[in-house]
């Protein structure tokens, strides 16, 4: 503790601006002084998890830019994800953060006149910004430049080393640093530029690339294939299209990889202990991230996590780079990796080129945060790239939110047809009398679906689940239009048939509000509170059909479940 304090002290001392060279001088103090706790810590680490808790995390975001909306999605996934296990009664782990170190964000802050750390600090911001005001509920936001997680990174570092995992060697090839990757020959093409020069780039992102020849320490890959391939048969990628792409990957060849940068060429990033000729590779340093949030190295840290989100870009990184680094501490891989695809806007990759990169931040304004968050998992397939226009975004949510799920809510809830704003009693004995086979089946249909809502939401198929609910609340709707309760609340005589109508609206919207929780909860919870759910009961074990009702709605309401969103197009306007 004495040398963390020290180490912070001195470092304030010396954080007055000058430049990134500064910045090496006070890396390699913190070498030296880190030394002196990593004894302590290898000893103390211990592993400690449980059936009871659920350990998730998205990837964290590189500075380089702002966030945009693919940011977003990969965080309110994984955020559904964490929601959903919470219902379901489990202590969840939930962590997202920023990656702030590597050549790209060195290269980033220089173009800005800005010192990294000043860099890092502005757009990290900006991200943890986003991430309240669109209601994610992560439990740690990790930035890869605090002290808690250089500690990690160097010790994690020195564990593979110990374990001859990690040897000084000669590297040459292409590097992109732009994806901070390196590519081997078939993944590099050649084009023609704007100005008509050839040029390299890579063929997976279309990024520049450059030839590198230096000397740094590489990683023994190539020694981890077969067991990389014994954790694949457990079916850890999903879904089986990105696990079949990871197969092959390792199937074809692994060579060993560069795990280090000489300080000639990169100084903004951590440096190989013991030897602050070298920096410690931006990707390797970047996913030890999940053991910094477990609490590795200290004793009784929190590891393996049970699912890491990403997205299809850094598959690879993830998949098997990660995994073999593991493999060389002798610790546990991840359960699972979900992986997802990209968004295209009205068809057409996202790019700043372009200028159709879309900002979350004035999209939530134009549909609001449960809004936006219901899109992007309604519309979003695992598998394949999903396209984001104005217009269908408007459609999907005044169609679904505001008409299948808000009408229905205002029908059952109005003076008119409930004018002693009860939740009635159900009567079994008379619906079974008066009900038709469709009403039956919409009966049936809504005692399977919260199993079935729990196998989609479990597979990572949130759009099934959504749908689902949505397919129940049509039902739903149907019913109604055909039992006419403004017809049966002017006879006296046909209140028991009311009453049940009523029932059963508002027990399908109980159910559906509870099970759509993780994707809209701020909504969920209006729904809830106007049927005066106790707080308490609205755990996933409270979505099975109970038919209890026999008590009174919310005195006061905070008004519509979704209100109609008036945005559109320029072109459909």
């Amino acid at each position: 503790m004495a040398c963390r304090c020290l180490l912070s002290r001195i470092l304030n001392y010396h954080s007055a601006p000058n430049t990134i060279l500064t910045l090496t001088c006070q890396r390699r103090l913190q070498v030296a002084l880190l030394e002196g706790t990593r004894k302590y810590s290898a000893a103390k680490s211990t592993t400690s998890d449980g059936p009871d808790t659920y350990f998730i995390t998205t990837p964290i975001f590189y500075v380089n830019s702002v966030p945009h909306i693919g940011h977003l999605h990969t965080t309110v996934l994984s955020d559904c994800l964490a929601r959903w296990h919470r219902i379901k009664g489990k202590h969840v782990i939930f962590s997202t953060g920023t990656d702030e170190h590597g050549m790209k964000i060195q290269k980033a802050a220089l173009d800005h006149n800005q010192q990294p750390a000043d860099y890092c600090d502005k757009i990290s911001a900006e991200f943890q910004r986003l991430f309240t005001l669109t209601n994610i509920s992560h439990t740690n936001f990790i930035r890869t430049t605090e002290q808690r997680h250089i500690e990690t990174v160097q010790h994690f570092w020195q564990r593979i080393y110990d374990n001859g995992y990690i040897y000084k060697g000669s590297y040459s090839g292409w590097y992109c640093t732009s994806d901070e990757a390196f590519l081997t020959d078939d993944r590099v093409d050649e084009i023609t530029s704007k100005d008509g020069k050839l040029i390299k780039v890579s063929a997976d992102s279309g990024h520049p690339v450059e030839w590198m020849e230096e000397e740094n320490y590489m990683f023994k890959l190539s020694a981890f294939k077969q067991q990389l391939l014994d954790w694949l048969r457990k079916d850890v990628i999903k879904p089986a299209k990105f696990q079949a792409v990871v197969n092959q990957w390792v199937e074809q060849s692994l060579q060993d990889l560069s795990v280090s940068r000489t300080t000639k060429r990169l100084t903004w990033g951590i440096p190989v202990p013991g030897d602050p000729t070298q920096t410690i590779y931006v990707w390797l340093d970047a996913l030890v991230n999940y053991l910094t949030v477990g609490g590795y190295p200290r004793m009784g840290y929190t590891w393996p996590a049970q699912c890491h989100v990403v997205g299809k870009d850094i598959l690879k990184f993830h998949a098997v780079y990660w995994p073999a680094f593991l493999m060389a501490a002798d610790l546990p891989v991840p359960d699972e990796i979900m992986c997802h695809s990209h968004w295209l806007v009205d068809g057409v990759k996202m790019s700043k080129s372009l200028g159709n990169v879309v900002n979350p931040f004035d999209d939530v304004n134009k549909y609001t945060v449960d809004g936006l968050r219901y899109f992007l998992l309604r519309e979003a397939v695992p598998h394949s790239d999903a396209n984001y226009t104005t217009d269908k975004v408007t459609n999907i949510l005044n169609s679904e939110l505001a008409n299948t799920l808000g009408n229905l809510l205002g029908r059952c809830t109005s003076m008119a047809v409930n004018p002693n704003q009860h939740f009635p009693e159900f009567d079994e004995e008379l619906f079974k009398s008066t009900s038709s086979d469709a009403d039956q089946e919409m009966m049936k249909s809504l005692h399977k679906l919260p199993g079935f809502v729990d196998d989609c939401y479990t597979e990572y198929n949130i759009y099934k689940g959504i749908d689902a609910v949505m397919n129940q609340l049509r039902l739903t709707n149907t019913f109604l239009e055909q039992q006419k309760p403004w017809e049966l609340c002017k006879h006296n005589e046909r209140a028991r048939q009311l009453g049940n109508v009523l029932h059963l609206t508002m027990e399908t919207l109980r159910v559906c509000a509870i099970l759509l929780q993780p994707i809209t909860p701020d909504m969920a919870c209006r729904i809830l509170d106007a049927l005066n759910i106790p707080k308490d009961s609205r755990m996933f074990v409270d979505s099975k059909c109970h038919f209890q009702g026999g008590t009174s709605l919310a005195a006061t309401r905070s008004g519509p479940a979704f209100k109609r969103i008036t945005h559109r197009s320029k072109a459909s306007v």
